[in-house]
């Protein structure tokens, strides 16, 4: 077993169901490390199969933090979860431990290895305005202003985006300082710890294949009662996000019967999984392995050879 005495920190990301956690339990045992989950949901207590939670012997084989800590009731951002994340980080560092980041949410992933830079309250008296602007003069001639600012803020954003680009210019009202400068004065993990991010992907069938058999076991193991459980209780915006309560909730309202909320389950979850592809791929930190091209212990080797 490595023991890490540097400041390394690894990130294993891709789609739900393509088995994230299994191979980060092999690695964590492999190079003496930790799990923090960089998810959602497995956050909740209580939610632990709609969420897909690492079951009580993978948290016994392993040590996890950011599961299951969290009252339904509260709510859950990139922001709190950067603020619960990163002195977890610097703890297992101390120990001379590996922090292994699992999880499929990109937007996470980018706030703990980026940072967030601190962004003002909306200004609804400005958004009106440019509202009004845009509805006269059309968004383009609004991209153009944007564009004498801060040019490269202007590049990422589409000309008929005008949601972004009145985001933008209302920035750069309140502060003085453009999206753009305000983006290269934060700073994230990468700042101070080297950053290995890993992905895990199979062709889409097989993706598909895989989230169709997890949620007929989330079917098997109580999904539905957990649901109805979650149903009677005044619950934060971002736990009710979780996939499937909403679709089981149809089920329990008589609205359908439970083959159909299975079904729907499983085509929202494929929409997710994609999402998160779409997401990731955007990302060229990445460096992906193929599970149709790469046994586990094949990957498990690559990545111990990368982090030495």
């Amino acid at each position: 077993m490595k023991k890490f005495h540097g400041k390394t920190v690894l990130f294993i990301v891709g789609p739900t169901a393509i088995g994230k956690t299994r191979l980060a339990i092999k690695l964590a045992k492999k190079l003496h490390g930790e799990i923090i989950s960089c998810d959602s949901m497995q956050v909740y207590r209580g939610m632990d199969i709609l969420s897909q939670a690492p079951s009580k012997k993978e948290k016994r084989s392993v040590k996890h933090h950011l599961v299951g800590i969290l009252d339904p009731k509260s709510e859950y951002s990139a922001a709190s979860f950067r603020k619960k994340a990163t002195p977890v980080i610097k703890s297992i560092i101390k120990e001379k431990k590996l922090p292994i980041i699992v999880g499929g949410s990109g937007l996470y992933m980018k706030a703990l290895v980026d940072g967030l830079f601190s962004s003002p309250a909306a200004d609804m008296k400005f958004r009106k305005r440019m509202q009004g602007f845009v509805s006269r003069y059309g968004s383009k001639k609004l991209h153009d202003r944007l564009s004498r600012i801060d040019r490269a803020s202007s590049i990422c954003i589409h000309p008929n985006d005008a949601r972004r680009i009145i985001r933008a210019l209302e920035i750069f009202n309140s502060t003085g300082r453009t999206m753009t400068e305000l983006k290269s004065m934060t700073r994230g993990l990468k700042d101070h710890y080297g950053i290995k991010i890993f992905g895990l992907t199979a062709p889409r069938k097989k993706i598909y294949s895989k989230i169709d058999s997890r949620v007929d076991k989330m079917f098997e193991d109580g999904a539905v009662d957990q649901a109805e459980k979650l149903a009677g209780k005044k619950i934060s915006k971002t736990a009710a996000a979780v996939l499937g309560l909403k679709e089981i909730g149809g089920h329990i309202r008589g609205e359908y019967n439970l083959e159909h909320a299975k079904d729907l389950m499983k085509m929202n979850t494929r929409r997710f999984a994609k999402r998160q592809l779409t997401w990731f791929r955007h990302d060229k930190r990445i460096k992906w392995y193929d599970l149709t091209r790469n046994t586990e212990e094949k990957i498990i080797k690559r990545i111990t050879r990368e982090c030495a």
